[in-house]
């Protein structure tokens, strides 16, 4: 694996990332934690507009499906104990450098949401870290909690006073904090990751119907994501656990049941950063952490070792997240938001 890296911004706290088709063209944005702006850039990494310079406080950020530019995003989350005043807020492109923002809706510590088209309807899931505490530091005695609607056409009837409706699909979810889409077989899905485990949530055929709902896991999870790392046909469930903890693990589907074939030998504290796929041709699950050694590391399965191996990308850098795709070259690109350095950087990758 060969890896070229470029420093494309320095963003305090940056955190989150996402694709964008904007004006005919594939684009990213990364927004900060903080009270710190959102950038968009071209897949070449060159800056193009800056979406907002306030409130920040950005975990996720969705494209609507079917537009020119238009996503949603959360606001106002600048930690899991700061997040009782986040929301979702509409964003629409109307000219460089005017991008209207207005609320959806209002839903505090509103963490991770998604998406999901299916059956010509846009299903909108949206996943609270926690629903409630008593007190600012560390309270996590109420659990999070699964949302889920109906994401109408029009969005621009949504506002303080308007917000849209939310209905629960999940509940009891302590430090429900992961999350990853994992389609399968063309039907979209949710992959979820909490103190009682990991699931994948699937939205119905018809509006009517019922979302189905499958746990992997009923061990705490801070994140997880699925790749057929070994080729046998079967995606292997790639954990970071527990919550913002320090184990990176393989799971093997096996008679029904994911069983752990590999963990890191070394503790990697604060992971965070995940994401999987095709990557310089190679089934490649990557993962950062935000302490110690501050590493983002890509892990693969050697088929003559029957193990799996451990490429460093970067070191001392503390991704909180990180973005895979392959440009119009067809080349692979990793994005990553280093936010304990407030670095946005691009890698490029190939074998």
């Amino acid at each position: 694996m060969k890896i070229k890296k470029k420093v494309l911004a320095h963003l305090n706290k940056c955190y989150a990332i996402a694709p964008l088709f904007y004006q005919g063209k594939r684009q990213f944005l990364v927004a900060a934690e903080k009270a710190d702006p959102c950038y968009l850039f071209d897949q070449d990494g060159t800056l193009q507009d800056t979406l907002w310079t306030e409130p920040g406080g950005v975990m996720t950020m969705v494209q609507v499906p079917g537009t020119d530019g238009q996503l949603l995003s959360t606001a106002r989350f600048y930690s899991p104990d700061e997040s009782l005043e986040a929301k979702l807020v509409v964003v629409t492109p109307k000219g460089k450098g005017d991008w209207e923002m207005h609320t959806l809706t209002n839903i505090p510590h509103v963490h991770r949401f998604d998406i999901l088209s299916r059956g010509g309807v846009n299903w909108l899931i949206v996943c609270t870290v926690k629903s409630g505490q008593d007190h600012p530091e560390g309270d996590w005695s109420y659990p999070g909690k699964v949302y889920t609607a109906i994401l109408p056409e029009n969005l621009s009837v949504f506002d303080e006073e308007h917000p849209l409706e939310l209905h629960v699909l999940k509940e009891g979810l302590h430090r429900n904090h992961g999350y990853t889409r994992c389609d399968r077989n063309g039907i979209p899905a949710s992959l979820i990751a909490a103190d009682e485990g990991v699931w994948r949530l699937t939205p119905p055929e018809t509006p009517e119907g019922s979302w189905k709902e499958e746990q992997l896991l009923d061990c705490p999870v801070s994140d997880a994501v699925l790749v057929d790392l070994d080729g046998d046909g079967e995606d292997e469930l790639c954990t970071l656990s527990p919550f913002h903890g320090e184990k990176i693990s393989v799971w093997h589907r096996k008679d029904g049941a994911y069983i752990p074939v590999w963990h890191f030998e070394e503790d990697a504290p604060f992971t965070h950063a995940i994401c999987g796929g095709i990557i310089a041709g190679k089934p490649t699950f990557v993962v950062g952490h935000r302490a110690g050694k501050k590493n983002l590391m890509a892990v693969r399965y050697d088929r003559e070792k029957a193990d799996y191996t451990v490429t460093l990308i970067d070191e001392g850098r503390g991704p909180a997240n990180v973005m895979h795709y392959l440009n119009d070259a067809g080349v692979d690109i990793l994005i990553a938001a280093n936010r304990e350095t407030d670095e946005v950087a691009m890698y490029e990758i190939t074998e």
